[in-house]
């Protein structure tokens, strides 16, 4: 019985708490539910209104009511939206009318337009405010070199609210499927090692605007070197794939749109990025370069009894020894252009290299002897310019506007009509040839600059198609289905033989039940695409040779290439063979391999 009383303390206070309990539950409950569904917010501004009348001459009759918000006349299309199209085309059709000068209104047939009124008005905008976002580092790595750390670091994010008066609450996310949360914009997530595949991270940001940013993801690898570092410490390789990394120079953009870590260890030659142009320095004899050279009359080969020249073109024994000198410094002229263009797009500019050498060996005048006609130092073709408009979106958005109406470009390249995508393509291929009847040599070197960062942008498009080519025959992500080496010797023969050459390739590597290897995928090239092999193994390892792209019927391993003339600039849409449509296909659900027929719609068209 004494212990009576304490019992209803107890109770009082457990129902204290639970009312307690009860009040912050309401009120979590209503904060919730007075979160905004969306960023917006309304802003009130003042306009003109304009009203118009279409009335008829005869009669003064008053047949429809315009309203516009800007000054001078209505355009046609309000005009068209106000009245429909019966009295919008009466109104069209009206002549002008003398009689009209002289008061005699009713002798005039058809409508005019005449404003009655301007009056002040206010109209309320919807307008969508920025997001809070989250960007992603590593900390506690202070001498990171090539990826490696003396020490297994943390990820470090910090999040922003562009917002004023609001602030991030928390950081939160999870790592490897467990979660983690912070307080606050800074978070520090302790890495543990992980396999050569690495581990998932998601993270969003909490803000007191009562919303979260948008779920980013990233991919982390923490990898043993197995060498020791100072003091005998292991050192770690770190990479980090994700398009909120803020940690210094990412690895290549394309690594990230295909979710591919490049290979541990150091990176193989024809994929260094170097920033300092004395490390793309070369050598090479490029014996169509010095035909180039001699023909366009910029080295004098009139000592060699044969002019220097070959009958296709290409210099002779003699023609090469004495253009050496120019060949050599032609071929390095361009390497502070190569490495700025693969920068901006972070693509291998070892890589952008090489291609060229291949495709050109840097001479950037057209050939136009061949089926298909190729422009620039990179040789873009209507097909190809048809990809980098296709697949590189930013490239696009800012090409667009320069010839068509920006609201036709908004919907993207594959929305327009044929004409409008003939019209940019042809646009594209003007873009990157330099011929110049005027200049020396016939080229005019000033325009390499943007004809440098096209290309560095085809190739980044190509790397997308490729990826999506090995989606639809894998169902896997790209990076999952194949190396990262792998894929950049894929997105080099979607570059120089097109996707149908790729997807068929593919295919049949699948079909024979083979690995998806870079070696398996070389043995089922069909005949019109072997070409591929060559030039994906020339570039590869940094070989001289070029290699033609390839036709129907399959041309030679050495094409007849005759002494060009400057030629004028091709037309904006030129007369190459028709393209066949390059729509992104959808990715087949189900692992690799898939059923021997994959469904029409996923596979690319061929060039041609």
């Amino acid at each position: 019985m004494p212990k009576l009383p304490r019992l209803k303390w107890i109770f009082a206070l457990l129902a204290g708490a639970l009312c307690g309990v009860l009040f912050f539950w309401q009120r979590g409950a209503y904060q919730a539910a007075d979160q905004p569904d969306n960023r917006q917010t309304e802003i009130v501004t003042a306009f003109t209104q304009y009203e118009w009348w279409l009335s008829r001459w005869s009669d003064n009759q008053v047949l429809c009511q315009v309203y516009t918000d800007h000054e001078g006349w209505p355009t046609p299309n309000e005009v068209q939206t106000y009245c429909g199209q019966s009295l919008y085309d009466q109104w069209q059709n009206t002549q002008p009318c003398s009689a009209a000068l002289e008061g005699n209104v009713t002798e005039c047939k058809g409508l005019y337009l005449h404003q009655i009124s301007a009056t002040p008005q206010e109209r309320t905008i919807l307008v969508d405010l920025p997001e809070a976002q989250v960007w992603l580092s590593i900390t506690g790595c202070d001498n990171l070199t090539e990826n490696v750390c003396a020490r297994v670091p943390a990820l470090l994010l910090r999040a922003e609210e562009p917002l004023p008066n609001e602030y991030i609450l928390a950081i939160n996310g999870n790592l490897n499927g467990e979660p983690f949360s912070c307080q606050g914009d800074r978070c520090e997530v302790p890495l543990q090692p992980t396999d050569a595949e690495g581990v998932a991270v998601t993270f969003w940001a909490d803000s007191s605007y009562g919303d979260s940013s948008p779920h980013y993801q990233a991919l982390v690898r923490v990898v043993d070197t197995g060498v020791s570092g100072v003091n005998g410490a292991r050192g770690w390789y770190v990479d980090v794939l994700s398009s909120r990394w803020d940690g210094g120079q990412p690895v290549s953009s394309c690594s990230e749109t295909w979710q591919s870590f490049p290979s541990l260890g150091h990176t193989p030659p024809w994929l260094a990025s170097p920033d300092d142009p004395a490390a793309l320095v070369s050598k090479e004899p490029y014996v169509y370069l010095a035909g180039r050279l001699i023909a366009y009359g910029l080295v004098d080969a009139s000592s060699c009894a044969d002019g220097g020249l070959l009958s296709n073109g290409w210099a002779s024994a003699c023609g090469l020894e004495v253009a050496r000198p120019q060949v050599d410094a032609w071929q390095n002229q361009f390497d502070q252009q190569i490495i700025a263009a693969a920068q901006e797009v972070n693509i291998p500019a070892q890589l952008l290299k090489n291609l060229f050498a291949q495709e050109s060996q840097f001479w950037p005048g057209a050939v136009r002897d061949l089926k298909i006609q190729e422009f620039g130092v990179g040789h873009l073709t209507e097909q190809g310019a048809d990809a980098v408009l296709l697949w590189n979106p930013d490239f696009f958005a800012g090409f667009c506007p320069l010839l068509l109406d920006a609201e036709a470009c908004v919907l993207g390249y594959d929305a327009l009509d044929e004409d409008s995508k003939a019209l940019l393509r042809g646009a594209v291929t003007v873009s990157v040839n330099p011929e110049c009847e005027s200049c020396p040599g016939g080229i005019d070197l000033t325009q390499l600059d943007f004809s440098m960062q096209v290309f560095a942008k085809a190739l980044q498009a190509n790397c997308a198609q490729a990826g999506q080519v090995v989606e639809n025959i894998t169902g896997w992500v790209p990076g999952e289905a194949l190396s990262y080496e792998d894929l950049w010797r894929l997105t080099l023969v979607n570059y120089h033989a097109g996707p149908g050459c790729l997807y068929r390739a593919l295919d049949e590597t699948r079909r024979a039940g083979d690995n998806l290897t870079w070696e398996n995928v070389a043995r089922h090239f069909e005949p019109g695409c072997q070409s591929a092999v060559t030039f994906v193994e020339n570039v590869t390892s940094m070989q001289p040779e070029p290699t033609p792209t390839p036709t129907i019927p399959a041309p030679t391993a050495t094409p007849t290439l005759f002494v060009p003339t400057p030629m004028p600039l091709p037309s904006a849409t030129p007369t190459a063979s028709p393209l066949p449509p390059t729509v992104a296909p959808s990715a087949t659900p189900g692992g690799y391999p898939l059923p021997a027929s994959p469904p029409p719609t996923a596979q690319p068209t061929p060039y041609p």
